[in-house]
């Protein structure tokens, strides 16, 4: 008996080593699909670059073809595809599926969140990719950190804000929770397609629009129709994601799951910076250009209306949804901790040197 389970034991070692010598020399093919379309820089620069990362660094054994929004024609439907299987891989925002999955709104951004160096350390080093494993769990999908835009501004305006009782009436595109915040104090709110958001800004569809910073809004031409320019509180560390179908990923041999990782977190990260030197630069041309812009800051009784309208929602959405109340309390918590190091490192540091 012995010597029979010895024999089944070699047998299916070398069995086992035949299959994953052959499986490391096997090519796998994937498709991905975006949110972005294929002019949309940096958001598709991140999928583009990882893929190509993923591809040299595994020699050609993994190959991901990249299909921009104006392919398959559906921007929205990034996550349904994905879990369906129709695509191995997607890179969207996790804000977009609130409407599916409430679960899944916080690992984008949130309204007077965390900045994106305070959001990274909670992913990676807070819990945060754990919550995210758990939220996506159900579908079947992983998700991880996609690119980060930083704190975006808060939108383009016809008029000038001064009062909570100028907001009433507004039509604005602004998506996700911030959407919702802005709806409780009056505003009429849509989110429109990003080839569509000029237009309707000029045919007056919309008398304002939120879009990302200076780097991507420069293309788009909102500052030669709505002059007012405000600063960010809706998004301050806004995080696309890759989303990977979980058969797909688990087909993959151990290398190849490391090296696609790996290209995930890099060109997430370049992304980031990216966007950075972008806005930088971008801002720097339209204030020599445009000297019409005026950037401002909303008065104070509009932010403590928003926060109070934010702070609400948060209660109503949490209730009957342990997960998302688990989410957002273990932000809430990680926030409160390294803000005192962002306002020792970063808001003083400026604060005495601007």
């Amino acid at each position: 008996m012995l010597k029979t389970t010895t024999k089944l034991l070699v047998s299916a070692a070398l069995i086992a080593g035949i299959a994953t010598s052959a499986n490391a020399e096997k090519t796998f093919k994937w498709k991905l699909a975006t949110t972005w379309g294929s002019t949309l820089t940096p958001f598709i620069d991140a999928p583009t670059n990882m893929a190509k990362l993923t591809e040299e660094m595994s020699n050609g054994r993994l190959q991901i073809r990249i299909d921009a929004a104006n392919k398959h024609k559906a921007a929205l439907g990034i996550l349904d595809m994905v879990k369906g299987g129709q695509y191995d891989m997607g890179h969207s925002a996790s804000y977009y599926w609130k409407g599916k999955d409430i679960d899944t709104l916080p690992f984008t951004t949130m309204p007077f969140g965390m900045t994106a160096p305070e959001q990274y350390a909670w992913f990676y080093y807070g819990g945060g990719m754990e919550l995210m494993k758990k939220a996506y769990a159900k579908h079947k999908v992983l998700s991880f950190p996609g690119g980060n835009t930083g704190n975006q501004m808060g939108g383009w305006f016809r008029k000038e804000i001064n009062s909570v009782e100028d907001l009433k009436g507004l039509k604005m595109r602004i998506p996700g929770f911030a959407g919702e915040v802005m709806a409780k104090l009056g505003l009429t709110v849509t989110n429109i397609a990003p080839g569509e958001l000029y237009t309707s800004l000029e045919r007056g569809t919309i008398d304002a629009l939120e879009w990302v910073g200076p780097g991507m809004d420069i293309k788009m031409g909102f500052h030669k129709i709505a002059p007012y320019y405000y600063t960010g509180w809706h998004e301050p560390a806004t995080e696309l994601q890759f989303l990977v179908n979980e058969k797909s990923y688990n087909k993959l041999p151990k290398d190849l799951q490391q090296i696609l990782l790996t290209a995930m977190r890099v060109s997430a990260y370049d992304m980031y910076i990216q966007n950075y030197d972008m806005s930088a630069t971008a801002w720097s041309t339209m204030e020599k250009e445009f000297p019409n812009i005026k950037v401002k800051t909303f008065p104070k009784e509009v932010m403590d209306a928003m926060k109070k309208a934010n702070d609400e929602l948060l209660v109503e959405k949490s209730a009957g949804n342990p997960l998302l109340k688990e989410v957002l309390d273990s932000q809430k918590a990680y926030q409160k901790k390294a803000r005192k190091w962002t306002e020792m490192s970063d808001y003083l540091y400026l604060k005495d040197n601007l």
